[in-house]
């Protein structure tokens, strides 16, 4: 069984987020390991930088982190087997250098049905499942 999950999360996407919660909360009860969600944040274009407020950069990651706290608490899983953390930058490379960093044995991906677009340009879930150092595991809604 795998004892070190990291779970993506979309905060902007709840619904493909919730079939992957659902699935994650299930390993890691069956296995007894822990848990990791990650939220990944876009980067703010260069050029918007001066349009915005000091401080305007930690308001979003404090923000993120709660939201993100709040969910993993609401999961029927021991707290002491559940952690979180907001990164900030491209989502599959954020992903894969957590999953890397943490020592993760499988990542939990949540998926739109593939379109043409995805086809075409690619995916984060895509990317990721080319690129991890470990197991996907890609759930979709």
């Amino acid at each position: 069984m795998f004892q070190k999950i990291l779970l993506t999360v979309d905060l902007a996407d709840t619904d493909i987020a919730q079939s992957a919660i659902g699935r994650a909360v299930e390993m890691t009860s069956k296995g007894g390991g822990a848990l990791r969600l990650i939220y990944v944040r876009p980067l703010m274009p260069l050029m918007m930088l001066e349009y915005v407020p000091d401080g305007f950069d930690a308001e979003r990651q404090a923000e993120a982190e709660a939201r993100v706290k709040e969910l993993a608490g609401k999961l029927p899983i021991p707290a002491d087997r559940v952690t979180m953390v907001v990164r900030q930058g491209g989502v599959y490379p954020e992903v894969i250098a957590e999953a890397e960093s943490w020592g993760a044995d499988v990542i939990v991906a949540g998926s739109h049905r593939p379109a043409m677009s995805t086809y075409l340009l690619g995916s984060n879930a895509s990317a990721i499942v080319r690129h991890a150092p470990c197991s996907v595991l890609v759930v979709r809604s």
